[in-house]
């Protein structure tokens, strides 16, 4: 654990790792099943709430590649790389060596505060939260779709001798 007259307290290399560990496994186990859904049986049992389920599923699995791939860029860096990182905005460089970085993983980011007060994000791609974002709003959509149908479809009556 870092001191807090540290100034460079990132993100944890323990933590980091686990979610790295983690959400690979899940990542893993999403892509096996959304695969195993692509086959003869899979696609027969496809009812209006499935694919739903299974855009959901998509959706989620995407963000959650995507977020990894950000953790990656920061698991990557040894401390000098992120201060180096730090001390340049927009590719120039702005103050080598004066630079504080709090690590943050909700939004994924990792913030350089300059002495003057201004801050700024470095190493993890600028397209990681937003598209994250979007992606965990499309699963909750395609989520609710998927429970409106289930739903809907056990709450109706059946005729006699439909399964």
């Amino acid at each position: 654990m870092l001191a807090a007259s540290d100034p460079y307290q990132g993100h944890s290399f323990v933590v980091l790792t686990t979610v790295l560990l983690a959400g690979t496994a899940v990542l893993c186990a999403a892509v096996a099943f959304l695969c195993s859904r692509l086959t003869a049986r899979g696609r027969a049992d496809g009812t209006p709430a499935t694919v739903w389920r299974d855009l959901a599923l998509s959706a989620s699995t995407a963000g959650l590649a995507l977020y990894l791939w950000g953790c990656l860029h920061l698991y990557l860096l040894d401390r000098q790389d992120r201060g180096n990182r730090c001390a340049y905005v927009d590719g120039v460089l702005q103050r080598p060596g004066a630079e504080a970085t709090v690590g943050e993983f909700v939004p994924l980011r990792l913030v350089c505060r300059m002495p003057d007060g201004t801050s700024h994000t470095a190493v993890v791609p600028e397209y990681i939260n937003p598209s994250v974002a979007v992606l965990l709003a499309l699963a909750l959509a395609a989520g609710g779709v998927s429970l409106m149908l289930h739903h809907k479809r056990q709450s109706t009556p059946r005729k006699a001798g439909t399964p």
